[in-house]
């Protein structure tokens, strides 16, 4: 048997949109049951994210320490950020998102994982890069507001990061997901193996 996700779509017989905010808005969709039933189904719509493991040649990974308000919690993350204009190349975006949050650049892109971050209440997919041989980006480091004013940095050793996820240390989806697929590649077929940075991405297509 293979194991795969598959498209399918279930009938829409109506739609709302109750809540519009800045970047998300929710959504009310009445869906056509396989029984014949029509049940209420909200969501979140979202544009859709990228994510980037930088991984240094001492074997660690860049990461930031940032406020998240609905978890009430500081988290350590790896860069990411939203998909800010519709078909955007996720390739451009991290390595914009790598630059503004880190102000590092890199040489050597990967697709880590394609990922739906809550497929049970928001439609958000994220694509998680590998990026290698860094160095420092050229030019101002990018102004920081807001929550990422008080952002921390700091360089991980891997291995640190697979214990702290393991121990229920660390929480961020985006940060376990790519460090644990980081290391699975490696014991697996090798990072050469990974799928190119330009990788179709069905979930967000995009321009090349």
């Amino acid at each position: 048997m293979q194991v795969q996700d598959t498209p399918e779509e279930w009938r829409v017989v109506a739609t709302t949109t109750p809540f519009t905010g800045k970047k998300t808005s929710v959504r009310t969709d009445e869906v056509e049951m396989p029984d014949g039933s029509v049940v209420g189904r909200d969501y979140q719509v979202h544009p859709g994210s990228v994510a980037v493991v930088a991984l240094d040649d001492q074997d660690r990974v860049v990461l930031l320490k940032q406020y998240r308000h609905p978890v009430r919690q500081k988290l350590w993350e790896i860069p990411a950020g939203l998909l800010d204009v519709p078909g955007e190349n996720p390739l451009h975006a991290a390595q914009r998102e790598l630059y503004e949050e880190a102000h590092v650049k890199a040489e050597d892109w990967r697709v880590l994982a394609d990922v739906y971050t809550t497929p049970g209440g928001c439609d958000e997919a994220v694509r998680i890069f590998l990026a290698r041989n860094l160095s420092e980006a050229d030019g101002e480091r990018f102004e920081v507001s807001e929550e990422e004013a008080d952002m921390e940095m700091a360089r991980v050793p891997l291995a640190d990061l697979v214990r702290g996820v393991l121990a229920g240390e660390l929480h961020n989806n985006c940060l376990v997901v790519g460090v644990l697929s980081l290391t699975a590649a490696r014991t697996g077929d090798g990072l050469d193996a990974l799928r190119p940075a330009d990788a179709p991405w069905p979930a967000r297509p995009f321009e090349a």
